[in-house]
């Protein structure tokens, strides 16, 4: 494969380069848009219990999160290859998905550990008190990790704009 991306034209290097920031982008926020509305939506409506739907929803979460941070990656790595520099890195868009990977390794590595530990300790969370404390922290937490997961898609529209519209201004 090495051989082959080898004898691309420029050109052509720079068409696959975009294809390839793109479909990170959009691929990790088609993923973000179907796991809200149709994951979560499903699990709830389909399952026995709201603490199986939860269950289901924090390892579909924690594989979208580890997804993500892949396309990330790839977007980065490709942004700085079309760049040919390392100024790549200030760029709006770079730096919007810059920013989307930090709060998903915030949401993924700090806020979902807490949460499956106060799970585990309510046993079910459906049928611990609100007043509970216990309760009360993973209510704050799962409404917390609402908001990244919110913000990451904001940031993530935004970046996709500002990256397609550099792309179709003239070099």
């Amino acid at each position: 494969m090495d051989e082959g991306l080898r004898g691309l034209a420029p050109s052509e290097m720079s068409l696959l380069l975009k294809f390839v920031r793109v479909l990170a982008l959009g691929g990790w926020l088609g993923a973000i848009v179907y796991f809200a509305a149709v994951v979560t939506a499903g699990g709830f409506a389909v399952l026995a219990s709201p603490d199986e739907a939860g269950v289901l929803v924090g390892f579909t979460l924690g594989g979208l999160h580890r997804m993500g941070l892949v396309l990330a990656a790839l977007f980065v790595i490709a942004s700085v290859a079309a760049a040919k520099s390392l100024k790549a890195w200030i760029d709006p868009a770079t730096l919007g998905v810059i920013v989307m990977a930090l709060l998903t390794m915030a949401s993924q590595y700090q806020v979902m550990p807490r949460m499956a530990a106060l799970r585990s300790q309510m046993v079910s969370v459906a049928k611990t008190p609100l007043n509970d404390p216990r309760r009360t922290e993973f209510d704050r937490l799962h409404s917390l990790t609402v908001d990244l997961e919110g913000a990451v898609l904001v940031i993530g529209l935004i970046a996709l704009f500002l990256r397609v519209r550099q792309d179709q201004s003239p070099a």
